[in-house]
């Protein structure tokens, strides 16, 4: 077979497509093969570059065919797509990422190790739980249906479940249910409090997830993430990049030389934009509160916008900082002498 320069890969569970082209641009590889097939065919091909959809089970394959001695690059979907020509089958797909790989200006993802998918995984894992305790949370708060209220905030679920489960004037079947999600919550606490153990150690165990906690509006949990799901921040150019891969710039609308700015783009991760917003919000309240000093940066924000709008400009400037804190090596120095904000709600 003529020597490949470039192949491109699309992927699933059972079926593999490759595209292949030589030096001269010209495709002399169209092939599809099972999963076995697959492995075997690039053990015994010579070193080559593989492109590949950065989708599931993609830093899998990266990891074992970069062991073959291929060069595997990882593609977002969203670079890929504008490359297919036309229809959506796996040979046309296999020839997008083969074509998108070769453009000079293509974003790469930066492969994950195993290490990495874990850690993702108990970020992921303690994601899952908290929702499933909320959902739960606000089904308990059925309890209205009946007369029995609570105020806001988790800290008041136990209470309403025991007065649920103790009101002799509610029906017996009532009792019998909030029982069982009395019984359901406890557990989920106990799980969440054990994922949230494992986080912690995880962090503590990582000199750039407790660098990144000395900032105000970063705690523990939102450090790990940081650090977690940005495995390269080196890859960005600027703090203002970083920013915008989590989704904290606005989207530009601009034309004719008119700048038009709307919304936050909301690309990116949203636990990890969310976990900031969080965190630049828990600032802002203890700004206002007066249990802490403002900078005068925020103090003039707080000024002109709204204390919403106020907290995603925090959050974008949080990103900034800690991107810079991840690629120097830095640790964090306060612009002012004043008491920091507490950053323990992120």
């Amino acid at each position: 077979m003529e020597k490949v320069i470039r192949i491109g890969m699309d992927t699933s569970k059972h079926v593999f497509q490759l595209h292949g082209v030589n030096v001269t641009e010209e495709p002399v590889l169209r092939k599809k093969l099972r999963r076995r097939e697959m492995v075997r065919f690039f053990e015994r091909l010579p070193a080559t570059t593989i492109a590949l959809e950065a989708c599931g089970g993609a830093h899998h394959w990266a990891r074992l065919l970069s062991t073959f001695g291929h060069e595997v690059k990882l593609i977002p979907p969203q670079y890929a797509k504008p490359y297919v020509k036309r229809g959506k089958n796996d040979a046309a797909d296999a020839e997008a990422l083969c074509e998108a790989m070769s453009r000079p200006t293509m974003r790469f993802v930066p492969m994950k190790t195993a290490d990495d998918q874990a850690a993702l995984m108990l970020a992921g894992m303690r994601e899952r739980l908290v929702r499933n305790r909320t959902q739960l949370a606000n089904s308990i708060r059925y309890a209205a249906e009946f007369g029995l209220v609570a105020a806001k905030g988790m800290s008041n679920i136990a209470p309403l479940l025991e007065r649920a489960t103790t009101d002799e004037t509610l029906p017996a079947l009532a009792r019998e249910l909030f029982a069982q999600q009395a019984k359901e919550y406890t557990q989920l606490q106990e799980r969440v409090a054990e994922i949230e153990a494992k986080l912690m150690a995880w962090h503590r165990s990582d000199t750039r997830s407790r660098r990144l906690v000395k900032v105000p509006g970063i705690g523990p949990i939102g450090a790990a993430l940081l650090v977690m799901k940005t495995p390269a921040p080196e890859l960005f150019r600027s703090g203002r990049d970083f920013a915008a891969w989590i989704g904290l710039t606005p989207k530009d609308h601009s034309t004719a030389g008119k700048t038009r700015l709307g919304v936050i783009t909301r690309a990116g991760d949203e636990a990890l934009r969310s976990v900031l917003i969080v965190g630049a919000t828990a600032v802002i309240q203890h700004v206002r509160c007066g249990r802490s000093a403002a900078s005068p940066w925020l103090a003039g924000l707080l000024k002109r916008k709204s204390p919403k709008q106020a907290a995603v400009a925090l959050a974008n400037k949080i990103a900034r900082i800690a991107w810079k804190l991840m690629v120097s090596g830095e640790h964090y120095k306060a612009m002012h002498t004043s008491q920091p904000a507490a950053a323990g709600a992120a």
